[in-house]
């Protein structure tokens, strides 16, 4: 027999209130769509006035990697739930905040600890569930990392923080002249310095998607997964810059993905959802990452589908029914800031929104880089060219400025 959900109401003893650490853009989506089911939300991140900040019910400014001051933050507000949206936090105290019966982590303790690196997650994969992944290795110095490549990984291959996104402190080499400059850019441009890297092989792939899965309660209470239909991305240095849905690929490939992604969600246990990144040749397939919460990528379901990934997102984690359903094709374009700078100002949004079935999302962060993230064009069509095509129009049409431009 399902439980019943009892939801409450924001700014009254009854109200559920979930915490969301880690604030931006996809953060700022999950709280509109929890706020939209009554939930009370309060938005923590590291630098003020974030995306998720300007939305939610009650905003913080902490370093989510402080021990204390997480926990302060988390006892003051005491939150039902707490979903962790970005990597550098302080996992241990998160551990210690749910055994202590002060919330709820979601999806859970485990998955949060493993997925905030890329050591922990690609053991779990490749040792633990045995999936095929890259070839990989882990070192703690420069020279541990040439021994690595030279012992099999190979040229080209990619170096990577463990602790990064959006593709932070990443390259690729083709070359032993390389590493130096590799180690030092993966040292320093994580969002946490370890003290490790991971070096990947290169696979020959004919595309990436990311395949959302979501594990929910389905009818009977008992928890489902669910897939929503692969998203083919395009990435530039480690950071994607369009998506699009459906991807076509072979009905064996994408069997293949899903036992991937219900292998590794599973594993991590919970409700949610998941982005998982994957690489497909063929009717092969390979695990690359996992993330236990909204993809990048998976903006452009704020396009293409009936339920976003957030609204998808925040169905779950609160026991809810969801619905993975495709409207019609869809894509995603990012538009940067292409200034350094701050108070944006942005033209040319009459020329982008006549494009047809066209959307814009300005994020409204405080301070654009040159390739910051400051906005995301969605388009649908007919067709995925269509639909990618059109979301290219809109993103080359907006076009930010800075007051110190």
């Amino acid at each position: 027999m399902r439980e019943t959900v009892i939801l409450g109401t924001p700014l009254s003893s009854s109200a559920t209130k979930v915490m969301l650490l880690g604030s931006g853009e996809l953060g700022k989506e999950v709280v509109i769509a929890l706020q939209r089911l009554g939930v009370e939300v309060i938005a923590v991140d590291r630098y003020e006035n974030a995306p998720g900040h300007q939305v939610a019910h009650r905003a913080y400014t902490i370093d989510m990697t402080d021990a204390a001051a997480l926990k302060a933050v988390v006892e003051k507000e005491k939150p039902h739930l707490i979903v962790p949206e970005i990597e550098a936090l302080n996992t241990d105290a998160l551990a210690d905040i749910e055994q202590a019966g002060l919330s709820k982590v979601i999806p859970t303790v485990k998955a949060v600890q493993l997925t905030m690196n890329r050591e922990g997650i690609r053991r779990l994969a490749a040792e633990t569930l045995k999936l095929p992944t890259s070839p990989y290795a882990f070192a703690r110095s420069e020279a541990e990392l040439a021994a690595s490549i030279d012992a099999g990984i190979g040229y080209p291959c990619y170096i990577k923080p463990t602790m990064s996104s959006s593709g932070k402190g990443q390259s690729r080499i083709t070359q032993a002249s390389e590493i130096k400059a590799a180690w030092e850019h993966a040292a320093t441009g994580g969002r946490v310095n370890l003290g490790v890297v991971i070096v990947e092989g290169q696979i020959d792939f004919d595309f990436e998607i990311t395949l959302l899965t979501v594990r929910a309660k389905n009818s009977d209470g008992d928890i489902q997964t669910y897939f929503c239909e692969p998203i083919g991305h395009r990435q530039e240095k480690g950071d994607y810059v369009e998506s699009w849905q459906p991807q076509a690929m072979t009905a064996s490939a994408l069997k293949a993905a899903q036992d991937v992604a219900k292998t590794v969600t599973d594993a991590l246990g919970g409700l949610g959802l998941f982005g998982v990144e994957l690489f497909v040749k063929g009717d092969q397939v390979w695990f690359s990452e996992v993330s236990p919460r909204p993809h990048d990528t998976g903006m452009v379901t704020m396009c293409s589908q009936r339920l976003n990934e957030f609204e998808l997102h925040a169905r779950a984690i609160l026991g809810l029914p969801v619905d993975v359903v495709l409207n019609k094709p869809g894509a995603s374009a990012v538009i940067y800031g292409g200034v350094d700078g701050g108070s944006l100002t942005y033209t040319g949004l009459e020329a982008a929104l006549s494009v047809p079935d066209s959307d814009v999302r300005l994020f409204g962060k405080p301070v654009s880089f040159m390739r910051r993230r400051m906005g995301v064009a969605l388009a649908s069509g007919d067709s995925t060219d269509e639909a990618r095509a059109r979301a290219k129009m809109v993103a080359n049409a907006v076009k930010p400025k800075a007051d110190n431009a």
